[in-house]
């Protein structure tokens, strides 16, 4: 009789290998410079799926990626993810983008707009070149495809950009916080733009239900945490977090919507910064390698490894171009000095995270293909990975502008 092994064991064994094989690879190879430790976490999260090992050995991926296993991993995911976004809209500063409207929103704008309509011409170009069926989902409409796409060539992953900011010591400068205006700006938009993509006609009385909802459970919310004690306002955002989560999946939306209005709605000020940012390093550490495991569970080489990365070559390029292209309009505008908006161009390049996620509700969601999401998945791995070699230079050679306001 053959040797079943139980499933807490198989569980454990996929635990080991999620966090040990991209840690090893990041220290061993140093590739700290190039790909973050998230990135290469990503990376081993494809590497580690179906498409690749999975083809190799698979042996190897029906015995630990067993469907209890994955079960029990995405339970993880889930709940990691909702996690990593509510803390993304708890560190929204919208009082200083205020106070800095007008270059905050021209800013903030021409970089989500440009990039979009760039990402839009993409997504029409992979349906005229081929069966638009290997791009659009089985629940996806043609408009819902090419704005999504669009919208995921437009993202800036903020909590992505403020680990680059980190490593690049600009965080704290004034730049940093220009640069972490305009990325606050553009969450805001890209999580509206979802909303709307999301809208389903059959239950728009739930989703019109929950946002009135929303809208007075805040007033609520805001004045009980802003009333009781310190050791009590992470217990209750957390109840907060999961009961947004669940009324906005139950709406038709998706519970990652709701876990960033969650977020959104609360003020940093109540939990303090250093206490955010250890919970998202936290996060970051014990759980969200799981989600990048979960995601490349999710990649597929069905259609050809060829058109897969084509795609992706085309997505990235219509990425940084537009990026760029949007952000160097807004220089001439404000009147930036030389290099200026080269630099704040490729750091709001940063995509990794926030599209990754953005894409896993659109693949839930049935907008887009198992192909589509793959071309995505390659597309913000490579505009991460390019972001600190492109910036790192240009920094040392323009003096003074770590310290330019607006």
């Amino acid at each position: 009789m053959p040797h079943v092994i139980p499933v807490t064991e198989l569980f454990l064994l996929a635990l080991i290998i999620i966090f040990a094989v991209p840690w090893l690879f990041w220290r061993l190879l140093r590739t700290d410079y190039y790909a973050p430790l998230v990135v290469v976490q990503i990376v081993g999260g494809i590497l580690l799926g179906p498409g690749v090992l999975g083809a190799i050995f698979p042996a190897y991926y029906e015995t630990v990626f067993a469907p209890p296993v994955i079960g029990a991993l995405n339970g993880i995911a889930w709940w990691a993810v909702m996690l990593f976004v509510f803390v993304a809209g708890l560190e929204l500063d919208l009082g200083e983008a205020w106070k800095w409207r007008r270059e905050t929103g021209l800013t903030a704008g021409l970089a989500l707009g440009v990039p979009l309509l760039f990402g839009a011409g993409a997504a029409l170009i992979l349906l005229a070149l081929g069966n638009p069926a290997h791009w659009i989902g089985a629940k996806g409409q043609h408009w819902q495809f090419v704005l999504g796409v669009g919208m995921a060539c437009a993202v800036t992953a903020l909590p992505i950009l403020v680990l680059v900011l980190q490593k690049l010591d600009v965080l704290r400068t004034a730049l940093g916080q220009r640069i972490l205006r305009y990325a606050s700006l553009d969450d805001i938009m890209i999580w509206g733009v979802l909303a709307l993509i999301l809208v389903d006609w059959e239950r728009v009385t739930r989703q019109a239900g929950f946002l009135i909802g929303f809208a007075i459970a805040v007033v609520l919310v805001r004045k009980l945490i802003a009333a009781i004690p310190d050791r009590d306002r992470w217990y209750i955002a957390l109840i907060w977090l999961a009961g947004c989560g669940y009324l906005a999946d139950w709406s038709g939306l998706h519970y990652m919507v709701g876990a960033f209005l969650a977020g959104a709605a609360l003020d940093a000020r109540w939990f303090g910064i250093d206490a955010i940012d250890r919970f998202r390093d936290t996060v970051l550490l014990a759980f969200m390698p799981v989600f990048f495991l979960s995601t490349g569970l999710r990649t597929t080489w069905e259609m050809g490894g060829y058109a897969a990365i084509g795609a992706a070559g085309l997505l990235l390029f219509a990425m940084v171009t537009g990026k760029l292209a949007g952000v160097g309009l807004a220089g001439r505008l404000l009147n930036w000095g030389k290099g200026e908006s080269w630099i704040i161009g490729w750091l709001l390049q940063t995509k990794a995270l926030i599209m990754i996620i953005f894409v896993n509700v659109l693949f839930d969601k049935g907008i887009i293909t198992s192909g589509a999401f793959t071309a995505l998945l390659l597309a913000a791995v490579g505009s991460t990975m390019l972001t600190i070699p492109v910036v790192s230079p240009a920094l040392r050679r323009i003096t003074g502008l770590t310290e330019k306001a607006g």
